[in-house]
């Protein structure tokens, strides 16, 4: 309860309303903050769904590629091309803060800007599938590359949705109705001794006008008496 929490004092309802300040100009911001992590989420999603679908059409297409290049090519013909790699890939991360969400960011590049380095083979006993199938995979690289991005940056503004979401219902349901109840009591209390304090002064008054009226009466009867003699 209030009463067994805080003490009455005029020093605490000061820092009560300030805390109540504080509080509810918090609980503004925070709900800013969600409302607009949201929006980029939501936005993310539709970006990383749309990555999805054209990243895994392009897998879909290189494996299909790659069974017509198996099935016109011998096994170890197949591996053998494809043993030694050589064009070379360097991959960069970064990051970008977004409403205090480090959220990182993929560069890459490769060893040489030649498309014609990624063929690991001679043409002369390799099929154009597969030629095909390797095509597709370094034309995907970049989506790839891109939806990993997208996809943890939806993992990392999910998070910090969800701890926002928790602080503005601490703020809303406990915090500031916490505050409002300490400020209500103290206010009571405070208006209670007041009234006390109004009282005693009142009785205290009372009874001095008492005991002047009475000082008054009994110097009135000695003068009687003296004027009697």
């Amino acid at each position: 309860m209030a009463s067994t929490q805080v003490n009455p004092t005029r020093m605490e309802l000061t820092r009560q309303k300030k805390k109540l300040v504080t509080a509810t100009k918090g609980h503004k911001l925070l709900k800013d903050k969600r409302d607009e992590l949201m929006r980029q989420f939501l936005d993310l999603v539709r970006e990383n769904m749309a990555l999805r679908q054209k990243v895994e059409a392009g897998i879909k297409a290189a494996n299909k590629n790659f069974v017509i290049a198996k099935a016109g090519m011998s096994e170890e013909t197949l591996h053998t091309a494809l043993m030694a790699p050589k064009q070379e890939v360097y991959l960069e991360t970064d990051k970008k803060n977004v409403m205090s969400v480090d959220i990182p960011v993929f560069e890459y590049k490769t060893r040489t800007a030649d498309e014609n380095d990624i063929y690991s083979y001679g043409f002369a006993y390799t099929s154009g599938d597969l030629d095909d199938a390797v095509k597709s995979l370094a034309d995907i690289l970049p989506d790839m590359l891109k939806l990993a991005e997208t996809e943890k940056a939806c993992q990392l503004m999910a998070a910090e949705i969800e701890k926002t979401r928790r602080r503005v219902n601490a703020l809303e349901h406990v915090i500031i109705p916490q505050a409002q109840e300490h400020i209500k009591y103290i206010t009571m209390k405070l208006d209670e001794n007041e009234r006390s304090t109004q009282i005693r002064l009142m009785k205290v008054k009372d009874m001095m006008l008492e005991q002047t009226h009475h000082y008054k009466e009994k110097q009135a009867g000695y003068a009687v008496e003296i004027e009697q003699d």
